[in-house]
């Protein structure tokens, strides 16, 4: 693997170390199964290599040692030979006889890089990089104080590492705003809604001095002044007029065209777009239809849940009645930024403590929790990355604590500790991480069906493990539970259904906890990002399917720890490899029982 703060290492050399690394002990095997093998996993450490090789600046979150010293090139040019070298490796993927893979080590890093490599392909009718105007985590303006909060500094090397990234931000921005260009000229845009919103987020970033961005975060923690004269001085000099540029370029040039419509549909090849989105997220093939009709059929159940813990908790038996209440009297609510902080951690702590129990095998690496920066106060819910693989650096949770009042504890905000940190993503990454035989390409690749639904399903499972404070925050358990059904209603309802940006608000603040202004947050989020958000429930409910035939199969005999690790010891695999592979495990393990 390439050492941090060097970009010498060539992919190919590091996919040679990969492939050396992972190369499976064929024993008695024959050529064909040998060559089949080697090949697979060449495929694999290629893919894994390349792929940070190209986006280096998204290691941020799954820890994968990258190289340090820039930016992506996200050019016309540069997508075009990364999208002709996908096409390759997909070439000789299909080359392969998977029959001659099973048994061996090779299977699951073939199966995923096959099966993901497919779904990336089939998503490029969408042409997101060509209308990324985005006010949540695929807006570089919102994933970039990430990169550069866990840039490295420390050494000599470290700090010309980070300077010259922090160089290499205008050409970044310059190139998005060239992309836009394009997008306009072919046809796709964003929606007025985000735009408006991206605009307001680069000029609360703008407003401030350079030393107070995230650019500038590496120095705040390096004592060297020279190397935070110079880093003050490319924030000042370089990274905000280039800012500005495409502040202007959104408010004069892209505002006035921008659609409309909120939804994908309306740019070309737009219903395409979206079964396409939906197969890489969520990582099973769904209609639109077929989406919505289960989260109305989830939201009631939901509800039957909410009314009962508003009996017995409230004296309120309405919905609508019950959210509204713990939305906004002051007994549910925070009092100050701290007692959010402090309330996060308790939290974490407890889980923490519970984990082993419910789990064979529980990584070593730590998690820190931090409010998000001032400018990204507005942004809703919490957002999770990895620190590096080794654990030298901490996985980091970061959540908002604006406006204390206005946040309710029934709103999720315990449900969400537990499901950005223990036991949801942070276990979920470093198991994969720190643990024997899982290839690259599935350490270092996140998939949302089984990464968001492992999560969620966590949120539940925190209530088995006796975490929750209090009814109210099992409540907010069931109102980030409707959330994410209601996700699965107004997500193809904005981009497949007709539905406006209004009504899929008002139908979220009807059935959810959520307060109006995070509610239009993430509604802003769904439409920047077509079909991610179907991939929490989605994915939950295959893991509660699969758990209850593994209880009704193994009986007495069923250990929930095993079950466990088999859903997260591989990464995140599609869901339809979790699916095959935990059936195959309810069979095999009945079979020896009945022997």
């Amino acid at each position: 693997m390439r050492p941090e703060g060097s970009r010498s290492t060539p992919t190919a050399t590091l996919a040679a170390v990969l492939t050396t690394t992972f190369a499976f002990a064929c024993g008695g095997a024959d050529t064909a199964t040998d060559a089949a093998v080697a090949e697979a996993l060449a495929i694999a450490d290629e893919y894994v290599a390349g792929y940070y090789d190209q986006f280096p600046e998204e290691a941020y979150e799954t820890g994968y040692p990258a190289s340090l010293d820039g930016l992506g090139d996200r050019s016309r040019e540069a997508i075009a030979v990364w999208e002709a070298q996908e096409d390759a490796w997909l070439d000789r993927l299909a080359a392969i006889d998977p029959v001659a893979l099973e048994s061996t080590d090779a299977f699951v890093p073939y199966t995923f890089s096959r099966e993901r490599l497919e779904a990336s392909i089939a998503r490029r009718v969408c042409r997101p990089d060509v209308w990324n105007v985005s006010p949540t985590w695929t807006g570089w303006q919102n994933f970039f104080p990430n990169v550069f909060a866990q840039q490295p500094v420390g050494t000599e090397q470290a700090r010309a590492d980070a300077l010259a990234r922090a160089r290499d931000v205008p050409r970044f921005i310059d190139t998005e705003i060239a992309n836009l260009r394009v997008g306009v000229e072919e046809g796709f845009t964003a929606p007025r809604s985000n735009v408006e919103a991206v605009i307001g987020q680069l000029d609360a970033l703008l407003a401030v001095a350079p030393d107070e961005t995230p650019y500038y975060d590496p120095a705040t923690r390096d004592d060297d002044a020279t190397f935070a004269a110079e880093l003050r001085r490319i924030v000042a000099d370089e990274i905000q007029p280039a800012t500005q540029r495409l502040r202007d370029y959104l408010a004069e040039d892209y505002l006035p065209v921008a659609r409309t419509a909120v939804g994908v549909t309306s740019d070309p090849g737009g219903r395409n777009c979206y079964l396409a989105s939906v197969l890489f997220y969520a990582t099973l093939p769904l209609t639109p239809e077929e989406i919505h009709e289960t989260g109305l059929r989830e939201m009631e159940r939901i509800q039957a849940e909410m009314r009962e813990i508003g009996r017995r908790s409230f004296g309120i038996e309405d919905v609508g009645e019950l959210l509204q209440t713990v939305r906004t009297d002051p007994r549910y609510t925070f009092e100050t930024p701290e007692e959010i902080v402090d309330y996060a951690q308790a939290a974490t702590d407890r889980a923490k403590a519970a984990v082993p129990e419910w789990f064979g095998f529980v990584p070593k690496a730590e998690v820190e929790l931090r409010p998000y920066p001032d400018y990204m106060q507005r942004t809703g819910g919490g957002f999770y990355s990895a620190g590096s693989a080794d654990g030298s650096r901490p996985g980091t949770y970061e959540f908002g604590t604006y406006e204390p009042r206005k946040l309710s504890k029934g709103g999720g905000f315990e449900a969400t500790t537990f499901h950005e940190t223990y036991p949801g993503h942070h276990m979920q990454v470093y198991v994969a991480l720190e643990g024997a035989g899982v290839h690259p390409v599935l350490q270092f690749f996140f998939t949302s069906g089984l990464g968001e639904g492992w999560a969620l399903y966590t949120e539940r499972l925190a209530d088995e493990m006796g975490l929750y404070s209090s009814d109210v925050d099992r409540l907010g358990m069931l109102s980030n539970e409707a959330f994410r059904a209601g996700r699965l209603v107004v997500d193809p309802g904005m981009h497949a259904l007709g539905w406006t940006r209004q009504e899929a608000i008002d139908y979220m603040l009807a059935n959810t906890a959520e307060s109006e202004g995070g509610i239009a947050s993430e509604i802003d989020r769904y439409i920047a990002v077509p079909g991610q958000a179907t991939s929490y429930l989605t994915g939950s409910l295959l893991i509660q399917q699969l758990r209850a035939q593994a209880e009704q199969a193994f009986g007495e005999d069923f250990d929930i720890r095993q079950f466990h690790d088999r859903v997260i010891e591989d990464g995140t695999v599609t869901l339809v490899m979790l699916q095959e592979k935990i059936e195959r495990w309810i069979e095999e393990g009945t079979a020896a029982g009945d022997d």
